[in-house]
């Protein structure tokens, strides 16, 4: 499995060519809730002073997902922000924020981000939510922060994501203990089916 990252920490990370040209940085990560996928970025100037680009990045123009950089093979996999703003404004909305229920319909928390796979796949592999007590017990906090993995299908319906029920016993607290944690549910699943 390749570096897991949040969404969150992808905002601002520099969109490089092959050739090693800064071109822009990421201003916002587009999500498709149905296929559990990145579809892409909306794009800001790169420096302080920068704003908003006219044009974004569609996943399709990604050569990988970087630690440090979203490379591209040049500028002309660019392609006009509307194309992505409109995904962004039907999809974006309806997940961070949303509430996460179990398939067997508990409500165990709120969507705080998305973990994305690093390289060439944009996979959504999890997400980083507000846990309620019942699904972190013995937590002090109101609020717990946890990892949890979603399952192969992704249901999104109004405010609500849906999770499979043995997502909830895979929790982690951080994103290196979360890699180990995915790997498990995994394998899990597939020696299930």
């Amino acid at each position: 499995m390749n570096e897991l990252m949040a969404a969150r920490s992808l905002t601002t990370r520099p969109v490089v060519t092959l050739g090693g040209d800064a071109v822009a940085q990421v201003k916002d990560t587009v999500f498709d809730a149905v296929a559990g996928r990145v579809t892409g970025f909306t794009l800001s100037g790169r420096g302080l002073l920068s704003g908003p680009l006219k044009q974004s990045l569609p996943w399709s123009g990604v050569y990988a997902l970087g630690h440090d950089a979203v490379m591209i093979r040049d500028p002309g996999v660019l392609v006009a922000m509307d194309v992505v703003v409109a995904r962004r404004e039907a999809l974006r909305g309806r997940v961070l924020g949303a509430k996460v229920l179990t398939d067997a319909g508990a409500e165990v928390g709120t969507v705080l981000d998305l973990v994305v796979e690093g390289g060439t796949s944009g996979r959504v592999v999890g997400f980083r939510i507000a846990a309620h007590r019942s699904l972190v017990p013995g937590s002090r906090r109101h609020r717990h922060r946890v990892y949890v993995p979603r399952g192969e299908t992704l249901a999104v319906s109004g405010r609500a994501l849906v999770i499979p029920a043995d997502a909830t016993r895979y929790v982690a607290d951080d994103l290196p203990e979360f890699v180990a944690r995915v790997g498990a549910f995994h394998h899990a699943r597939k020696g299930a089916s």
